[in-house]
């Protein structure tokens, strides 16, 4: 059976790696070391590597794993990825014959200039699940390195437009950090509140907070609330007059940068 597990790496992130135990498919691998050993573990062969945005920790283990497996590396065309075989873009299609997978590619600018993600689609057990690389992350969103605040905010739009059990992996273990930051712009969210209790449970046992969920994300991210009347009302306390929704976003994202 089809899986998806995370192989960390660094002090946060994740590598997903999909797998039948037979063949792997690693999305974002900035470290070559735990691939390998967790490919060497299991007595699994890499398939391909799929690669979301160009910053070294989500590359810089590519080479690396490329020259070993020699596998093709599929990444945005519009930025510089090391060992690229198949640049791909918006509307483009990936497929891994050896697991029967297809993923769309989905044009998520903003956190970089090229930023991309994979949806899987089709009738495979995996189904919606994409992969976002450092646009969405759970309960937050990226920083802007590259692009504008209406780039990014587009993106996220984007993504909050799939259905809503559509399974979010993300490539930083940073919800705990993000819920804080949304609790202080949306104090009364119930729902918020339980995930703070469910996040804090998982990562007391070790276990990472990911998948979200679509669902989870439009109801307790404040990147993805900004008509919400609780955080333009916490925003306005901080000198907000604007209340369009890009304003609302724009002056999250630069709280949050000092938060």
């Amino acid at each position: 059976m089809l899986k998806i597990i995370p192989i960390s790496a660094f002090k946060d992130n994740y590598i997903w790696a999909l797998h039948d135990r037979q063949h792997t498919v690693v999305v974002d691998p900035g470290d070559a070391e735990p691939v390998l050993a967790w490919l060497d573990a299991h007595q699994s062969s890499l398939a391909a590597i799929l690669c979301t945005h160009h910053h070294n920790d989500h590359t810089g283990g590519i080479c690396e794993l490329a020259q070993v497996y020699n596998v093709p590396v599929y990444g945005p065309r519009n930025e510089i990825i090391p060992c690229l075989s198949h640049a791909v873009s918006e509307g483009d299609s990936v497929e891994i014959a050896e697991l029967n997978l297809s993923l769309k590619v989905l044009d998520i600018s903003g956190h970089t200039g090229g930023h991309i993600a994979y949806l899987i689609s089709g009738s495979t057990v995996l189904a919606g699940s994409v992969f976002c690389g450092d646009t969405l992350f759970g309960c937050g969103c990226g920083r802007l390195f590259e692009g504008t605040a209406k780039q990014l905010h587009h993106s996220l739009q984007r993504l909050a437009q799939l259905p809503d059990d559509t399974r979010v992996y993300c490539a930083h273990e940073y919800t705990e950090a993000n819920i804080r930051f949304a609790l202080a712009c949306e104090p009364v969210n119930a729902q918020l509140k339980q995930r703070q209790v469910d996040a804090r449970a998982l990562r007391a046992k070790g276990q990472p907070t990911l998948p979200s969920t679509i669902s989870l994300e439009k109801s307790t991210n404040p990147f993805l609330r900004c008509t919400e009347k609780e955080i333009i009302s916490t925003l306005h306390k901080r000198g907000l007059t604007d209340n369009s929704e890009l304003a609302v976003f724009t002056a999250l994202r630069e709280w949050k940068n000092h938060f």
